[in-house]
Parts: structure tokens; C-alpha cells; sequence
């Protein structure tokens, strides 16, 4: 090369926007590989007959319409939302409750912090066969301490009162697995009390000057002030209602335990993808999903208008 060749190499600099994009190039490439192609894949299939052994046969709005007058698929919408009203309250009560208890300072707060946090660290798998042997209705850890106590109960009031038999009882089905996911409310009380520590310490001193008691300085001072925080909360939350899978798959099996009590739409969307080998069927599920936590999400939005509070705002 000659000697003006080198020196016009080296004084070449490249655009901006393209030293730009070499950098974020790793981040495009794995996001329209793993992200944009399966989805655009899973929205192909959607429309398809595909079996995973042989090649797809377009069938248009057959699958969807299917779903329509599928009694299982139904069936596993509505315990899905029965899921998500019961424990998203239950949840959401409990760590604020939690997060408030050790803002406050107790003796032991470290070992109560951990104590909340760290079977939010457990494998699910794990946390299920836990809860599996704790929900025994013979050997159970719960109805071993619960039944000695309904045992009492008769003797004052007559009559005989049995503990629940939790997994094997439809109607007791959904109430053990709501008491699972109080199991992992660590998470939510960490981002609680982070909320906690950041209320401005003078509206609580200006409501004791006005004579607040605790209960309204709760309502009229800490939940207002940390509502953003529920909302987050409660979407993640609402979203993990409808993702449902390892808890009452394993503590339940395939079947989702007495008459389907437990029988998950992600449940009934894995069966049809994998089991059953239908895999058209299963990606209209999954667009179906996507579109109700969608509308899901913007109902919480919407209704939140008026009840979240926007520091500055």
C-alpha cells in the first residue's frame, strides 16, 4: 500500500450512527431472533394446523373460533381470573402490611427481613413440594396443628369439624393455592418499604399536628404516597396471575387437580402445545393470552386515574 493510501485509511472515521449501531448491533440481533422471529412465528402458527411433525396447513380463524366453544378452555379462563381476584388482594394486603411492620423498626429486623425475603428466592419446584407435604391432608404440617384446634371447637360447640382435605377438595383447590402465593411476597415487600423510607417524613409530623390517628394517617398520608408502587405491584402481579404454571402443576398434576378446580389457561395452553401436539392450537391460546393481560393492564390504568397519586404531579 502506498504511503497516501495508509494515511487516507487512517484519517477515515466512520458515521456517527454507524459506530452507533455497531454497538447496540448484539441487541438487535438477539432481539429479532429470539424475540421478533418467534413471535412473528407463533402468530404464523396461530392460523395454522401444525402438529410439529408435519408441515403447517393454514387454516385462517379456525383455531380462535375453536376456542370459543371449548368448555376446557373456558374452564381454565375462569379459574385463572378467580385466581388473580382472590390472591392479587390477599397479596398486595399482606406485604404492605409486611413492608409497614419492618419500616417500623422492630427488634430482629434483619432476621424478619430475611425470614420474608428468601423463600421468594426458592425454586418453584421446590416451594411446590414444600407445599405439597405442608398441605397433606393426613400428614400435612397445617392440618396437624389445624385439626387438634377444630378437635376444641366441636367439643365447645358439638358436632365434628374436620381440617380441609386441601388438594383432593375442589372447593379448597383454589383457597391452597392462593395461600402459596403468599409464600413469595418477599419481592413486593423489598419495593413496599423502599416506598416506606421515601415518604416525606413532614406529612406525618404535620398529621399528628392535626390530631391524625394511625389508621388515617395510613389512608390520607402512606397510601397515597406510595399508590405508583401498588399500581407497579398489581400489573406485575396481574400478570403473573395469567402465567401461572409450576405451583399447581406439580402439587395438582396434568389435571389441575377435582373437577379441573385447578386447571390454569397457561396449563391448558402447555397440554395443547406439547401433550397434545397441537401446536396452532396452542399459539392462538398465547395471542389470545397476550391480548386479555392487554386489556387487563389497561383497565388497571384506567381505573387507577383517580386513586394513584403522583408525587409533584
Amino acid at each position: 500500500m502506498s504511503a497516501a493510501g495508509a494515511r487516507r485509511l487512517r484519517e477515515f472515521r466512520a458515521p456517527d450512527w454507524a459506530v452507533g449501531l455497531a454497538f447496540v448491533s448484539p441487541w438487535i440481533i438477539g432481539f429479532l431472533v429470539f424475540l421478533a422471529l418467534p413471535i412473528g412465528m407463533s402468530l404464523y402458527y396461530s392460523l395454522t394446523d401444525y402438529s410439529m411433525l408435519e408441515e403447517p396447513v393454514w387454516v385462517g380463524l379456525d383455531n380462535y373460533t375453536a376456542l370459543a366453544s371449548d368448555s376446557v378452555f373456558w374452564k381454565s379462563v375462569w379459574n385463572t381470573v378467580f385466581f388473580a381476584a382472590l390472591s392479587l388482594p390477599i397479596t398486595t394486603v399482606v406485604a404492605i402490611v409486611l413492608a409497614a411492620l419492618l419500616a417500623s423498626k422492630p427488634r430482629g429486623t434483619g432476621w424478619f427481613r430475611a425470614a420474608i425475603f428468601v423463600p421468594s428466592l426458592v425454586p418453584m419446584v421446590a416451594s411446590a413440594m414444600v407445599w405439597m407435604w405442608l398441605l397433606n391432608a393426613e400428614l400435612g404440617l397445617i392440618n396437624r396443628i389445624l385439626q387438634p384446634m377444630l378437635d376444641t371447637l366441636a367439643a365447645a360447640v358439638g358436632g365434628n369439624l374436620l381440617a380441609p382435605n386441601w388438594l383432593e377438595d375442589k372447593a379448597w383447590v383454589m383457597p391452597a393455592l392462593v395461600l402459596t402465593t403468599v409464600w413469595s411476597v418477599g419481592h413486593s415487600v423489598v419495593i413496599y418499604g423502599a416506598a416506606l423510607e421515601e415518604v416525606p417524613k413532614a406529612l406525618y409530623e404535620a398529621a399528628e399536628l392535626d390530631g391524625v390517628g394511625p389508621v388515617r394517617k395510613l389512608t390520607a398520608v402512606t397510601l397515597p404516597m406510595i399508590s405508583p408502587v401498588i399500581l407497579f405491584n398489581v400489573i406485575v402481579g396481574a400478570i403473573g396471575a395469567w402465567q401461572v404454571f409450576v405451583m399447581p402443576y406439580i402439587m395438582l398434576g396434568s389435571s389441575g387437580g377435582p373437577d379441573r378446580a385447578g386447571y390454569f389457561y397457561t396449563m391448558y395452553l402447555y397440554d395443547k402445545a406439547f401433550p397434545f401436539g397441537e401446536m396452532g392450537y396452542a399459539s392462538a391460546m398465547a395471542w389470545i393470552q397476550l391480548l386479555i393481560v392487554m386489556v387487563f393492564t389497561g383497565v388497571i390504568f384506567l381505573s387507577s386515574k383517580k386513586l394513584v397519586h403522583y408525587r409533584g404531579a
